[in-house]
């Protein structure tokens, strides 16, 4: 015995700095020191080192080794690494028992993978199959993809060389790499098989929540529940499905779309239901056999638009069928046909194409069979269009073309039609009473800008023979000439060549030169400022009573002194700030007779150096004096009290400035306004025009605004604002009266109520009711209109719209007509 321990100490010593033991197999092991014993069987390696199959497949790097000869096991201990060059897989853990007869190797505790540089795989107590190529678990287990996308499970069967592994209650989370969570798409499900590199899998009860900004609305919870799912290749199918966009809650959402199969087909980025039934509340609304539509990437593609009911006093009720279709990667068509029950047909179509610098848009169309009263049916046509391009002209930041278009054969077809020509574009669409075609250029760069244009008017509401004013051409040029820390020195010019009424043509040239001063303080406190402004008018006019027919050449100027002073009080609670003004004018050249102008003159634009608004200065002297007072909460900025009153003085009448509010009088009316926050929920305002005789009010106006009850920092349950407006005298008769009030239930309920009233006729123009149920997924409504508006064959309206969105998959309105609304009716007619 002691000879055989002797032989083991001398080995020892011998390899004490370095040793290379060579088993004949299965492994060679270099480590640091070695113990061996048991006749040789027994093998220990110390102080770190490798252990190497024979074959160079695999190599084993640990702290410590314990090889037991006759078993063929392998213990390694101590920040243990497996290295299977082969099959290209590591296996980290800190104690590692590997069974060379069964190719079988056991981790204890935590245990990483890294398979081909694609995986990580972080579990504990791992089985590994070599000879299966398995890595088995019993235990929760996290893999990694190189793509950031984890699946969390708690127990796995993976098959190494195919990528596929088996697991129970699996999470699947995307995008893990992201710091925005709405981007990240969320999988779960109780158990199935899953295919890392294809993304394919088989599983049963499968819950998706989808991207939250897949909407574009991150309040939104998209997801997708099913009792069962499975995809392969482009394929994505969901049994006994249900679908909603709605927040997340405890509660049934307010919709959802329940399908024996959901399908999302990623290569022809379709959406397919089967047997879809939508739901509100989880009452059965609406069955379709199948339905389609492009998955939520899509941005472009052929196929139907939402449809569309509408119902109209004057057309009948309505079906809108819209199909888009993609022409190219820069054009595409709306086709929209709306089929009436009053034996109308329109066929309307959008066309549009964008390329790099340059935007077209069309919407054109035929209306067959409108019966205007009294007439036979008619067909109406319609055409609008706008062009804009980027020119990209050297040397200006700025250099665009605008053209466009707008026709229709019938005056009143926009009023008729304007709730069934759906999707018109904003940009193309319209006034009601007036149409425009334009071509228009507009340059702009470091020294100066520039725009001219080409404009023709068609007025819906005139005669046929006086419907028509063009503009050949108009143009406006600015720059700034000069500028330094006392003064500023800008010239502008502006020409018009309008024709109108056939044959009223009115020319004209203004050039400007305007030189002011920067805000100059004097030693008292007085806050002073002068302006100069010099006014070229060319002009020339036929058949124009104030224009004369031979041209004319004209000169104006005028002189503006201001002064104030600003005088404040800082108190604990308020801070309080009166200024005195003063702004004195003079003007010694003529001016044209603008004596039936209806400029309205009040307190806040007094002080305007153009406070008449016509195209030349006013002529004469005059002294603007006002003065105006403001008390401002220091903790509370939507408390305050500002006051303003303000008149002028002339040195004798003016007969060619207008006459409303006595401005051409040596002594003005006295315009007053007053603004009174009293919080955030309460504020009321009033202007007034006094005559200068003190004894009569010329104008009159008050609004009174107040919420009550706080729901949240953004709603109270209720918001009433009345406004009055009354006029006198020399500024005519006029006596309005309107309100308009919401009353919230809750963060989802309202209800609002608006009327204006015309009490000098004593006649209501309008009433609109309106109730309202909202949510971050659904919205329904009731609304009932009513409109005393008479235009030709557009009568007074009365009609209930009832409305619903489902977010964002389509919207259901619902005009009902009077005798449709009443009682019972109302409730079958909308489930119908």
């Amino acid at each position: 015995m002691k000879n055989k321990n002797l032989i083991s100490y001398i080995i020892f010593l011998y390899l004490l700095n370095f040793t290379h033991l060579q088993a004949n197999e299965p492994f060679n092991f270099n480590v640091t020191e070695v113990e061996i014993t048991n006749e040789g069987n027994f093998f220990k390696g110390l102080k770190r080192g490798t252990a190497e199959t024979n074959n160079g497949q695999t190599i084993i790097t640990a702290d410590t080794f314990e090889y037991n000869k006759n078993t063929n096991i392998l213990n390694a201990k101590g920040n243990v690494e497996i290295e299977d060059k082969i099959k290209e897989y590591k296996i980290k853990s800190s104690d590692i028992t590997y069974f060379k007869n069964t190719e079988k190797i056991f981790s204890k505790g935590k245990t990483e993978a890294f398979i081909q540089s694609k995986y990580e795989v972080f579990s504990s107590d791992v089985n590994i199959n070599r000879i299966l190529n398995k890595l088995v678990s019993q235990n929760k287990t996290l893999i990694i993809d190189d793509e950031f996308t984890q699946y969390k499970t708690d127990t796995i069967d993976y098959s190494i060389n195919e990528y596929i592994f088996k697991g129970t209650n699996v999470n699947v989370l995307t995008n893990t790499n992201s710091d925005n969570d709405n981007e990240k798409e969320f999988y779960i499900f109780k158990d199935g098989i899953f295919n890392l590199d294809k993304k394919d899998f088989l599983a049963s009860d499968t819950k998706i929540y989808v991207k939250k900004n897949i909407f574009n609305d991150t309040e939104n919870d998209p997801r997708i529940y099913g009792i069962s799912s499975k995809k392969k290749g482009d394929i994505t199918e969901i049994n006994k499905a249900i679908f909603t966009s709605c927040k997340l809650t405890d509660n049934c959402p307010p919709w959802s779309i329940k399908a024996s199969n959901i399908i999302h087909d990623q290569g022809k980025k379709d959406i397919i239901y089967d047997n879809p039934i939508l739901r509100v509340y989880d009452f059965p609304v609406f069955y379709l056999p199948k339905f389609t539509h492009p998955d939520p990437t899509v941005r472009r593609r052929s196929g139907f638009l939402q449809p569309q009911f509408n119902n109209s006093d004057l057309t009948g009720s309505a079906l809108f069928l819209p199909y888009f279709h993609v022409l190219s990667e820069t054009e595409d068509l709306t086709f929209k046909p709306s089929i009436f029950d009053s034996n109308i047909y329109m066929y309307q179509g959008e066309y549009r194409k964008k390329n790099e610098s340059s935007n077209f848009i069309a919407d054109f169309g035929v209306t067959k069979g409108y019966q205007e009263s009294g007439k036979k049916r008619d067909s109406i046509g319609h055409l609008f269009t706008k062009y804009t391009s980027n020119l990209k002209i050297d040397n200006f930041s700025s250099s665009d073309l605008n053209i466009s278009f707008q026709k229709t054969t019938k005056d009143t077809f926009l009023k008729v039609f304007e709730s069934n020509l759906i999707n018109i574009n904003k940009k193309i669409k319209p006034d009601q009473s007036q149409l425009a075609s334009d071509i228009s250029l507009y340059l702009e760069n470091k020294d100066y800008n520039f725009n001219t244009s080409f404009i023709a008017y068609e007025n819906l509401n005139g005669t046929s023979s006086d419907r028509f004013q063009y503009i050949l051409p108009y143009y406006d040029f600015s720059k700034q000439l000069y500028q330094n820390s006392l003064l500023n020195f800008n010239f502008s010019s502006r020409g018009s060549n309008n024709l109108k009424e056939t044959n009223k043509l009115d020319s004209s040239i203004h050039n400007n030169l305007d030189i002011s001063s920067i805000d100059f303080f004097s030693n008292m406190g007085f806050k002073n400022n002068f302006q100069l402004h010099f006014k070229n008018l060319n002009s020339v006019g036929k058949n124009i009573d104030t224009v004369k027919s031979s041209p004319q050449v004209q000169l104006y100027n005028i002189v503006n002194l201001e002064t104030s002073l600003p005088l404040v009080n800082y108190g604990n609670d308020f801070t309080n700030i009166i200024t005195p003004k003063i702004s004195f004018r003079t003007n010694f050249t003529d001016m044209n007779n603008a004596s039936d102008s209806s400029r309205k003159i009040n307190a806040d634009n007094i002080f305007d150096i153009n406070r008449l608004g016509i195209n030349d200065f006013e002529q004469g002297e005059s002294l603007t004096l006002g003065l105006e007072f403001k008390k401002e909460s220091v903790e509370d900025i939507n408390k305050y009290f500002e006051f303003k009153l303000a008149g002028l003085l002339r040195d004798k009448k003016q007969d060619n400035i207008p006459k409303v509010g006595g401005i051409n009088q040596t002594s003005s009316n006295l315009f007053g306004n007053i603004r009174y926050n009293l919080s955030e929920y309460i504020n009321i305002s009033s202007g007034f025009s006094l005559d200068n005789d003190l004894e009569t009010l010329e104008q009159n106006s008050i609004g009174l605004g107040f919420s009550l009850f706080p729901i949240s920092d953004e709603k109270k349950i209720l918001n009433t604002e009345f406004s009055f407006d009354e006029t006198n005298g020399k500024m005519g008769e006029g006596n309005i009266i309107s309100n308009s009030t919401t009353i919230n239930f809750d963060e989802n309920n309202f209800l609002s109520f608006e009327t204006r009233r015309n009490r000098e006729i004593n006649f209501t123009e309008y009433y609109n009711l309106v109730y309202e149920y909202r949510n971050d997924c659904l919205v329904a409504g009731v609304k009932f209109n009513k409109s005393y508006y008479q235009d030709r064959d557009l009568k007074p309206k009365e009609e209930l719209l009832l409305t619903i969105t489902f977010f964002p998959i389509t919207q259901y309105d619902q005009r009902v007509k009077e005798s449709a609304w009443k009682g019972r009716n109302a409730i079958q007619n909308f489930w119908k």
